[in-house]
């Protein structure tokens, strides 16, 4: 499989196996912590990762500056260090009070929201450094996104299935350990293989550095259009997902393995997780098309779809609600890699050298102010409608996104590179 030729090379497939670990690790975290903290605060829970999404937010925009000198393989082991040591702590605090407490929940919450955002622009630079020919480059991106699209079925399944048995703290503990091994895996690859530093220009300020990304996305036609529609799709894919949904189960007592909620929860996210993989499987051999935004935008318009039909599950018999849940996220989630990988190979091979990490600190610091913004607003929104309608309008704007992208570029051809 093309798929699978990046792993040749040694350090690219210690990468893989460390991003595979820490991603698994991170669904059993989201997944838990989205849970438990939807159950305790209702849909207040929200302001929880609004919370979350300020900090990637901030710490994008304020940290760019420094971070773009930062030895990007240092960044990388220093922040999955970070992350572990403060997943441990909670633990330690959550096994000692005998409850999930919210001080140090909030701390974990910014310190790895923080860590998140300086190691994801440090990864997309180090990624092209490690494959000996560019032509690899999206097989290499496709191969790494699929550890994230795994995740969301090995990680989620495995909360389904050890829910009844697991106290939901050890999800946590494991997230930890994934971290760590993470870690080890990219210190051998700075051992095997170090990557030179393209520093940004010399006295720079924070402003400037946020306009270098801005400019160096905007400059590309379709790259600029994802930038500037990405901020209302991840909000509105994140507080469907990780907000509506778990009320949904709650509402309506959908009872997944070990008969929880939280047990029916994993299973819905661990159904978006196969196809998601799958999608990734399929799409991610094939060499850049010279029309990326068909794929791309009818992606965002099936991702929407998907989301759309979750507004008819309670209209469906008791027992086929779980079924219907995890096969209208099992629709939705096809989209996803139909656009990230495409998007993802476009950044890295139009963007210059020095301009790749703030190019990508842009497009988190969107993903994170949208997110920000739909937590802010969806616990009022769903004090006021059922979730299932909205979720509805959630899908509705993915798919509006995905229509107007097709409309406006569908004339454009990427030049061979």
């Amino acid at each position: 499989m093309r798929l699978l030729r990046p792993l040749r090379t040694r350090e690219v497939a210690l990468l893989w196996a460390g991003l595979s670990l820490s991603a698994i690790g991170d669904q059993l975290y989201a997944v838990t912590l989205s849970w438990v903290a939807v159950t305790v605060f209702g849909p207040a829970a929200g302001y929880l990762t609004a919370l979350q999404a300020a900090v990637v937010l901030l710490a994008a925009l304020g940290l760019g500056r420094w971070a773009d000198r930062w030895n990007a393989q240092s960044t990388l082991i220093a922040a999955d260090l970070v992350r572990m040591t403060v997943l441990l702590a909670l633990v330690a605090a959550w096994l000692a009070l005998g409850r999930l407490a919210a001080l140090p929940l909030i701390v974990a919450v910014v310190v790895l929201a923080a860590a998140q955002a300086v190691f994801q622009p440090a990864l997309q630079f180090v990624l092209p450094s490690l494959l000996p020919d560019r032509a690899l480059l999206p097989a290499a991106n496709a191969l790494l996104d699929a550890t994230d699209r795994s995740a969301r079925l090995l990680g989620p399944g495995l909360i389904a299935i050890l829910a009844g048995a697991l106290p939901p703290v050890h999800f946590v503990s494991l997230d930890a350990v994934s971290f760590l091994l993470s870690a080890g895996a990219l210190v051998l690859i700075r051992r095997q293989r170090r990557v030179e530093q393209v520093r940004p220009p010399s006295g720079e300020t924070t402003r400037q550095a946020i306009g270098r990304g801005v400019r160096a996305m905007t400059a590309h036609p379709l790259l600029g259009y994802v930038l500037r529609t990405n901020a209302m799709n991840n909000g509105a894919w994140y507080a469907a997902y990780f907000l509506a949904i778990p009320l949904l189960i709650e509402r309506f007592s959908i009872r997944g393995p070990g008969g929880t909620g939280l047990g029916a929860f994993g299973l819905v996210i661990a159904a978006y997780g196969s196809t998601n993989l799958l999608s990734t499987l399929t799409l991610g051999g094939r060499p850049m098309p010279v029309q990326p935004q068909r794929l791309m935008f009818c992606g965002s318009m099936i991702t929407g779809l998907g989301t759309a039909l979750i507004m008819l599950v309670p209209a469906l018999p008791a027992e086929w609600r779980l079924p219907g849940l995890a096969g209208a996220a099992g629709i939705a989630a096809i989209g996803g890699p139909m656009k990230d990988i495409p998007f993802a190979v476009l950044r890295q091979m139009r963007l210059p050298a020095r301009d790749l990490a703030a190019g990508v600190r842009a497009y988190i610091a969107t993903t994170s102010a949208g997110t920000l913004v739909a937590l802010l607003v969806a616990p009022i929104l769903l004090h006021a409608m059922a979730a299932s309608t909205f979720i509805l309008g959630c899908g509705a704007i993915m798919m509006a996104s995905g229509a107007t992208g097709l409309v406006r570029h569908h004339g454009h051809v990427e030049a061979a590179s």
